[in-house]
């Protein structure tokens, strides 16, 4: 029975070898159909945007179409969560944003997928600054005189508005509030237009935005920039200071990043692959002055996708745990 044995395990070695080799010539071929680039948002926003100005470029340097799949609903986690059950093959990937890598998780119980775990972390695209301003009416125009008013009124008489709980604007009011000592209470808005309708009329004291949507309204003389809340200005809008330029700001440093995800258990072969094309994105001269049109700043080629996750998790974990945002 022995020489039958040896026999069988001899096949199955074969048999495996064989598979091997079938598959490499089907990896080195990637990608040989049309890429789906989820994205967890309706068109329009700054992950859409984003999103189609990368699938250019991604399309470009693999040689095969990418189409972007807008997946919206419950604040980006249903595309995620689409995109963490596909199949580990690189033809759909996710243009992943703050707010569904990682803040969701924190603050939804009803987010089933593990953001590091089900993901293969490809590589960061860009980030935005976000920008705190105010209306004409308020006579605020910078920070500091923003600072001198909450700090001379009792906690909660001023407010900031956001697109909603849980978000990275939303954190971002709260850091502000961390780092000056000050309390303006938290209103969540569905949307920046109501937001700003609010704000222009004085029925809210100020508002937290992604650089691109509140930049329109600054520079049409509606709105007060009063600073952004990364630690250097921003080079779509150098005009504007940074918060941490003023005395009491300065541990104000946070924004809304993209990144590029597949699902995990992508092949080496096509990671690299992906990985390539995006760092070669990135040193794009043309890219950098498309994404710098639409607000966004590009991440350095050589950034390391995994260790950054890591610490803006860190970041935003302290954030809602300050806040006192539960798990709903």
């Amino acid at each position: 029975m022995k020489p039958v044995r040896h026999l069988h395990v001899a096949m199955l070695a074969l048999w495996s070898t064989l598979a091997l080799t079938a598959a490499a010539p089907a990896l080195a071929d990637y990608p040989e159909r049309t890429i789906s680039l989820v994205v967890g948002y309706p068109a329009g926003g700054s992950v859409d945007l984003t999103a189609r100005l990368f699938s250019e470029e991604l399309s470009k340097r693999l040689g095969q179409s990418v189409v972007v799949e807008n997946v919206g609903g419950a604040g980006g986690t249903i595309g995620a969560q689409r995109v963490a059950r596909a199949a580990p093959d690189g033809y759909t990937l996710l243009l992943g944003s703050t707010n569904e890598i990682v803040i969701a998780g924190m603050i939804n119980s009803a987010v089933k997928y593990d953001s590091v775990k089900d993901f293969s972390a490809l590589g960061v695209i860009a980030s935005q600054p976000m920008l705190l301003a105010t209306s004409k009416a308020s006579g605020v125009t910078t920070a500091a005189q923003y600072l001198q008013k909450l700090r001379g009124a009792a906690p909660d008489s001023f407010d900031y508005g956001s697109s909603g709980v849980g978000t990275a604007l939303h954190l971002a009011g709260e850091m502000i509030n961390q780092s000056t000592g000050t309390r303006a209470q938290h209103v969540p808005y569905r949307g920046v237009a109501p937001l700003v309708t609010d704000l222009l009329s004085g029925q809210l004291d100020y508002g937290i935005f992604v650089l691109s949507s509140g930049l329109p309204q600054v520079r049409g003389g509606q709105a007060v920039a009063l600073g952004v809340t990364e630690k250097k200005r921003s080079p779509v809008a150098p005009e504007i200071p940074a918060l941490a330029e003023t005395p009491g700001f300065e541990d104000v440093d946070i924004s809304v990043w993209f990144a590029l995800y597949g699902p995990a258990g992508l092949p080496e072969p096509v990671a690299a692959k992906l990985r390539d094309a995006l760092v070669q994105t990135l040193k794009s001269d043309q890219f950098r002055d498309k994404l710098q049109q639409a607000g966004g700043v590009l991440a350095q080629p050589d950034l390391d996708p995994v260790a950054y996750q890591a610490e803006e998790t860190r970041k935003y974990g302290a954030l809602v745990k300050a806040a006192s945002i539960e798990a709903q």
